[in-house]
């Protein structure tokens, strides 16, 4: 997939590039640093254990120069012991070994030394502690209690430092072994994350084009990335029903606010051109102006609706007694009714009980449930209507609104409360956008309550409304 190059913006790296490269330079420099410090150390650490070594190797010349009788004497087998002790530590000339006497006096040396060539050396290793070329160890030759001469060692500082070449050999493959496994490790780690996060970008870009028929391999090992497919592909699912589902509600509401736009301008036209005259006339205005009203009402809905989920709505939360207001709303509504329908039946406590809200959406969403129980009405059966008011354990008021009519089918329960929903009884008997059920819910949660459809499977329709109790 190509890199998208948008004006004033530079060049984006892939994954893979950006940490393969910075991981190779981080664990490369790393591992150096570490090496560099190992190799100092195992150095310092040979120095010390040779020279604890080489102090051994002189107490040991020191007690096999003493004869019986208590004198300096060297050994004919000293040489050899010597010569020994090299191939031991695998040194040649490096190793001198020097046995002075009381005095100071040269008695033997390997390599063989002039005495001042041997002055020279011990100036060098004993007086000068930063000399760059000997470390001297010594030990005193002891006979009857007395100091008969000294055995000193010496050794040159790189071979005591040194290191094998088989040893940096090993040390060496280590260090790259370990730069090239951490390297294919990340590698391997950036091309996996890099290929979902690809999928993932290759799918935006189809869904910013328009096409939302995603379908992703979400057979993933991993959990967060089989998570963020199986998330991506369901918000794509969701984008497209959302698509379809404002097609589909653009197309109802041009439909719906149509209807009445052509109703009203052909009854109007005819009274205008004379097609109509007299009473018949007025007839056709009263239809037209009954047009006009529920075209208002339907723009009224809309417009609500919409400042609603805007959140510029104004909702209020005065604390009120539940049981006058649900008596005045219920009053208000059976006067708009012309007698045409029977009392609601208004079960209420006998004492007052107190909720937080607003009382002018509180009116409106208990009419709105009464206005859809009108409508469902059955024909030729009386319509009862019953209105309840309880207060639940959580420090809650709840009021239910129950009608006999025939109810909302099984799978329309889920859907009543989408926006622009009708179910089909209505969409062929009753114009309207179906916007009642959704913004009574979002008034309902404005109050910091809830407005939900009884699911029990009884003859009739129940909805529920729950408010905060007052304290």
């Amino acid at each position: 997939m190509g890199h998208l190059k948008l004006p004033g913006n530079k060049q984006r790296t892939s994954i893979l590039s950006y940490w393969t490269v910075r991981y190779l330079l981080i664990i490369s420099v790393g591992l150096l640093v570490t090496a560099l410090l190992t190799f100092w150390w195992i150095q310092q650490e040979a120095m010390n254990n040779r020279m604890q070594t080489t102090a051994l190797l002189a107490q040991e010349i020191a007690d096999r120069s003493v004869s019986p009788d208590g004198i300096v004497k060297i050994s004919p087998g000293l040489q050899k012991l010597v010569e020994d002790r090299k191939r031991f530590f695998k040194v040649t000339v490096e190793m001198c070994v020097i046995i002075t006497g009381p005095e100071g006096e040269l008695l033997f040396s390997e390599p063989k030394l002039t005495d001042e060539e041997m002055r020279h050396k011990l100036n060098d290793s004993l007086t000068d502690a930063r000399s760059p070329e000997f470390k001297a160890a010594s030990a005193a030759i002891q006979g009857d209690g007395e100091a008969l001469g000294q055995v000193i060692v010496l050794q040159s500082k790189r071979s005591l430092q040194h290191i094998p070449q088989e040893e940096i050999t090993f040390f060496s493959i280590i260090i790259i072994s370990l730069i090239v496994l951490s390297w294919l490790t990340i590698y391997l780690l950036s091309v996996k994350l890099a290929k979902p996060v690809q999928k993932v970008a290759a799918a935006a870009a189809q869904i910013s084009s328009g096409q939302y028929n995603i379908v992703l391999d979400t057979n993933a090992k991993e959990r967060e990335i089989h998570e963020l497919l199986i998330s991506f592909q369901e918000m794509a699912g969701k984008l497209q029903q959302f698509e379809q589902s404002r097609a589909v509600m653009l197309a109802g509401v041009s439909h719906e606010l149509k209807t009445p736009v052509t109703s009203i301008k052909g009854l109007v036209h005819a009274v205008r051109e004379g097609v109509v005259e007299g009473d018949e006339a007025a007839e056709f205005l009263d239809i037209a102006l009954l047009e006009a009203g529920r075209l208002q009402h339907m723009v009224a809905d809309l417009l609500d609706y919409n400042a609603l989920t805007a959140g510029i709505v104004a909702v209020r939360h005065d604390k009120l007694d539940a049981v006058p207001l649900l008596e005045e709303i219920v009053y208000q509504w059976k006067l708009t009714q012309n007698g045409e329908v029977l009392d609601p039946l208004l079960h209420l406590p006998g004492k007052p009980l107190l909720l937080r809200g607003d009382p002018l959406r509180i009116q409106q969403i208990i009419v709105n449930l009464l206005n859809n129980s009108l409508q469902a009405a059955v024909p030729g059966t009386p319509l009862q209507l019953t209105v309840s008011l309880t207060e639940a354990p959580h420090g809650n008021a709840v009021i239910t609104v129950t009608d006999n009519g025939p109810g909302i089918t099984p799978e329309n329960c889920e859907k009543v409360f989408e926006a622009f929903f009708r179910g089909s009884d209505k969409q062929s008997t009753l114009r309207g956008l179906g916007l009642g059920l959704t913004f009574s819910r979002l008034l309902a949660e404005a109050m910091g309550g809830s407005l939900a459809l009884d699911s029990r499977p009884e003859p009739g329709c129940t909805f529920i409304l729950t408010l905060p109790h007052a304290l």
